[in-house]
C-alpha cells in the first residue's frame, strides 16, 4: 500500500510455467531410462574441452605472474646498475647524494608500489576467475524473489 501511495509498483514473479526446469527424459516400457551413447559423447567431448582450455588458460595467467617478478627483477637491476653506480663512479659526495636519493626513491615509487600493486591485482584475479571457477557449477533451482505482496496471499 505504502508503494501504491507513493506511485510505485511493487516487484511480482513472472507469470511462467515451471517448464524450464522440467526435464524430458527418454524412458522405455519398464520405467527405465534410454542410454544413449551420443548424448554421453558430446556431454564428456565438451567437459573434455573446458578442462583442457581452462589447464592452458590457468598455465598463461602463473606465467604472467612469473614474467612479472622477472620484470621486477630486471628493474631492480637497471635502478642499481645505471643510478648507483654510475653516482659511485663519480668519486663526488654531491653526486653521490643525489644519485643515492634516485636511486631510493626511484625503488619506493617503482617497485615498492607499482609493482606491489599490480603483483596484488593479478593474484587477485586468479584467485576470483581461474581459482574460483573449480568450486562454482551454475546448476541449483529456479530463482525465486521474495515478495511481501506474495506473502500476504499465503497468509
Amino acid at each position: 500500500m505504502l508503494l501504491q501511495r507513493h506511485g510505485v509498483e511493487s516487484y511480482r514473479p513472472l507469470d511462467s510455467t515451471d517448464e524450464s526446469l522440467q526435464v524430458e527424459s527418454n524412458h522405455d516400457s519398464h520405467g527405465h531410462e534410454e542410454f544413449e551413447f551420443s548424448e554421453v559423447f558430446v556431454h564428456q567431448l565438451i567437459h573434455t574441452i573446458e578442462f583442457v582450455l581452462g589447464a592452458v588458460s590457468n598455465t598463461a595467467s602463473y606465467l604472467r605472474l612469473w614474467a612479472l617478478s622477472l620484470a621486477h627483477s630486471e628493474l631492480s637491476s637497471v635502478f642499481y646498475e645505471k643510478v648507483l653506480l654510475m653516482a659511485w663512479g663519480y668519486n663526488n659526495v654531491i653526486i653521490l647524494i643525489v644519485g643515492l636519493i634516485v636511486f631510493i626513491f626511484a625503488t619506493v615509487g617503482v617497485l615498492l608500489v607499482m609493482e606491489t600493486l599490480s603483483a596484488f591485482l593479478h593474484a587477485l584475479r586468479l584467485h576470483w576467475v581461474e581459482f574460483q571457477n573449480k568450486f562454482y557449477e551454475g546448476d541449483g533451482y529456479k530463482f525465486h524473489p521474495f515478495s511481501f505482496h506474495l506473502r500476504d496471499d499465503e497468509e
